[in-house]
């Protein structure tokens, strides 16, 4: 699904409040949760050790690190919105919450619900919350819920 377009970063306050459509389903392979071990150093066995997290795990086998669900949140974000112009820059201003609330199985499906929470402008950039909702396919809770903070600058 094309994300939701924006004519103008001016245009933002006017969708305050507003969920945009889900982005399409990414699956979290046992390669990439590997990449992310051997990219953060954070190898433990039930992320990096199928074999063992299948006799061991209370998962059944292996799971993606919380901190990649959550690193996705950029890439999903640009799925689910797109501004057209007045943008110069776009940065990740932080986060204020971030909570894990069900594990990712190595070769589940994930996807992201987005709203805008809040627009603050200035004159030189405007500031969002997003509210972000990772889902993993067919769980019955979410695997991330962040609030992330983005700092729009005028072009």
């Amino acid at each position: 699904m094309p994300p939701f377009e924006i004519d103008h970063l001016s245009s933002l306050k006017e969708f305050e409040g507003r969920e945009l459509p889900p982005t399409e389903w990414l699956v979290l392979t046992q390669d990439r949760i590997q990449k992310f071990a051997d990219a953060t150093e954070d190898r433990q066995w039930i992320h990096v050790d199928p074999e063992r997290a299948a006799r061991e795990s209370p998962y059944g086998g292996t799971i993606a690190h919380g901190f990649l669900t959550l690193s996705l949140v950029s890439f999903f974000s640009a799925q689910a919105i797109r501004v057209r112009a007045g943008v110069g820059i776009r940065v990740n201003y932080g986060l204020n919450r971030v909570r894990f609330p069900s594990a990712v199985r190595a070769g589940s499906a994930i996807r992201a619900r987005v709203t805008l929470l809040s627009v603050k402008e200035s004159a030189e950039f405007v500031d969002i919350i997003f509210s972000v909702t990772i889902e993993s396919q067919g769980a019955d809770k979410p695997c991330c819920v962040a609030e992330w903070l983005v700092r729009y600058y005028r072009a």
